[in-house]
């Protein structure tokens, strides 16, 4: 299995016979080294409403013909525009093609818009993924919740950990996560794409490892296997 970081929090995500794209968020990203118009996939999986997380996801599953995956609500608003979907919530869980996919609980918030009149889109979510024998969790916008040790039962290849604080879990607290995910390998996500997320992942990087558990930050653009 592949994975490849497009920024923020979107990973395109290779299995063997399908492509996973997820939270797009690559034409509003001034850090993003590719287009958005060059991104091939089958389904688009995201974790929620807001447009650092879904700006590219209709226009991409139109092109491609994907199918998009989300709570009830974001996937109602995709698929009232003309996207085919699928609907979810958080606990289920359901077979795809590629594997099995559940919703996982997030603390956030979903909505797209502003100022008077923000469109709410449902419950903020984590996709947990079991694939080609492995097993990815991409966190979504979160704080730090207990539960995740529930999330954490039997074994995480990959974690996709928000550490960008201000929206989000900060380092010590996606570094605390990590005790109760327990993961193999964890990436850092939504960073340094806005002024109030700025902050040094190599320092999770760090601290992951005094914690004793095995941190890598991707560069945009980068690829590794599990």
């Amino acid at each position: 299995m592949r994975i490849i970081y497009l920024g923020h929090s979107c990973f395109l995500v290779e299995t063997g016979s399908h492509k996973l794209l997820i939270d797009p968020f690559i034409s509003g990203n001034e850090l993003a080294t590719v287009s958005a118009d060059s991104i091939e996939c089958d389904f688009i999986l995201l974790s929620h409403g807001h447009d650092d997380h879904t700006l590219d996801a209709l226009p991409i599953a139109k092109r491609c013909g994907a199918t998009i995956i989300a709570a009830f609500e974001l996937a109602e608003y995709l698929g009232a525009q003309g996207a085919k979907v699928h609907d979810m919530n958080p606990g289920g869980a359901h077979e795809f093609p590629f594997g099995r996919l559940k919703l996982t609980h997030a603390i956030h918030s979903s909505s797209t818009g502003g100022g008077l009149k923000p469109v709410y889109l449902g419950q903020p979510c984590g996709l947990l993924l079991k694939a080609d024998g492995k097993t990815i969790y991409h966190a979504g916008d979160t704080a730090l919740f207990s539960d995740m040790q529930l999330i954490g039962r039997g074994g995480i290849d990959l974690a996709m950990l928000p550490i960008g604080d201000n929206y989000t879990m900060g380092i010590d607290d996606a570094v605390e996560a990590l005790g109760f995910l327990k993961p193999a390998l964890a990436v850092p996500m939504h960073y340094n794409t806005f002024p109030p997320i700025q902050v040094d992942p190599a320092r999770f990087e760090s601290a992951a490892a005094t914690a004793g558990f095995h941190a890598r930050v991707m560069a945009i653009g980068e690829t590794i296997e599990i």
